[in-house]
């Protein structure tokens, strides 16, 4: 039988969003990002848990104790995580993005300092949850 047949017949049914699979090249990149803020991220969480004396001064400027510092590291350590599970990165992006924009606040408006950093993970961040968009559709259909 033909496909427009089977398509007619009811007997194929297609997705009402067709998400196409990132190419090779784009796959190798992403994985390329995804280690790479996987790698900034865990030595930042590492840096919170070994208590480094500039980070427990940078958490008490913050003000809400140092509890917060080991939270954000393992806010951090859960998006790695995420960033390197098959099918999961683009929640992984999403999640360590947003726990730059308010790294960013935190800089700006508590630390009165540079968010050059943060502002860089953020962006590479948002690479990834651009180059992994496709593993929205899978998830939303896998979980709701």
């Amino acid at each position: 039988m033909c496909l427009f047949t089977l398509l007619l017949n009811g007997e194929i049914k297609m997705s009402a969003s067709i998400v196409q699979s990132p190419s090779r090249v784009t796959n190798v990149f992403a994985w390329g990002v995804q280690a790479l803020l996987a790698a900034a991220f865990l030595a930042a969480a590492g840096a919170k848990l070994a208590a480094v004396p500039m980070l427990v001064q940078v958490f008490a400027q913050i003000g809400l104790g140092q509890w917060f510092r080991i939270f954000t590291a393992l806010v951090e350590i859960t998006g790695v995580i995420a960033l390197l599970l098959p099918g999961f990165a683009v929640l992984g992006g999403l999640w360590l993005g947003t726990t730059m924009v308010f790294a960013v606040l935190a800089h700006l408006f508590i630390l009165h300092s540079s968010p050059a950093g943060a502002v860089v993970l953020l962006v590479l961040s948002g690479v990834v949850v651009w180059l992994r968009r496709d593993q929205l559709g899978a998830l939303r259909e896998r979980f709701l």
